[in-house]
């Protein structure tokens, strides 16, 4: 009698450019894929820990998690956010500062088999209609090319995760396992990933959740994180 493999996360350690990253893919065709920010009580879910708690308790394996898009003190998201089809915080098109408004930004979206990364003004004028959506920026690699904004000598290096997409309905999660540039992260993802559109989708808080991998952060006070599921 055969015994079915422990359910372990997608995901490979690769060296590009001399720096590591661990590199996660799903199929959208097979993967149970979905964004999570609140508890059964209300509260922001806060870390993968408390995530894969509640899901257990409801039968459900987590088998990968990652933070997913920025958010404010209150834990909440800054920008677009769709859960499960229900519109959770409007799109922020505003100027400011920081990376969210270093424009374009973007949207990471997937639901019923697909998924993409586009430009939020691309996006917004599409009028998709998404069940999962979460807005971030900047964006990495806008059709091929590398935000126009994004500099090769660019001296800021921090730890960095962010998502492409391709076919449709590949989804490519990136998280750096040590400090990186801007550049050097959005070239992993056009050169090494193939992804025509790539999204950053945060800095310094990059969190991973990929047993067995080594897990990434440890932080307790996240956003809205994305995560992969087995079970009913």
């Amino acid at each position: 009698m055969g015994f079915a493999a422990p359910a372990r996360a997608a995901c490979e350690n690769l060296s590009e450019q001399g720096r590591g990253y661990i590199v996660c893919r799903f199929d959208l065709s097979n993967d149970a894929l979905a964004l999570y920010w609140r508890g059964a009580d209300g509260t922001p879910l806060g870390s993968p820990s408390r995530l894969a708690e509640e899901l257990g308790a409801q039968g459900k394996k987590l088998i990968f998690a990652m933070n997913a898009g920025m958010y404010d003190k209150a834990l909440g998201p800054v920008g677009l956010y769709i859960e499960n089809g229900r519109l959770l915080h409007n799109a922020n098109t505003r100027n400011g500062f920081g990376n969210f408004h270093l424009k374009p930004n973007g949207v990471f979206y997937f639901g019923d088999g697909k998924a993409g990364v586009m430009e939020t003004s691309r996006f917004l004028k599409a009028r998709i209609n998404a069940r999962f959506a979460t807005q971030s920026g900047p964006m990495l690699v806008i059709d091929g090319q590398i935000h126009p904004k994004i500099q090769p000598d660019g001296p800021s290096e921090k730890m960095r995760n962010g998502v492409g997409v391709r076919d449709g309905k590949i989804v490519i999660f990136a998280i750096s396992t040590e400090p990186v540039s801007f550049h050097d992260f959005a070239q992993l993802f056009r050169d090494r990933l193939g992804t025509q559109n790539a999204l950053f989708l945060d800095g310094s808080i990059s969190t991973l959740y990929a047993p067995p991998m080594p897990g990434i952060g440890g932080w307790n006070s996240l956003g809205p994180m994305v995560g992969v599921t087995e079970g009913p």
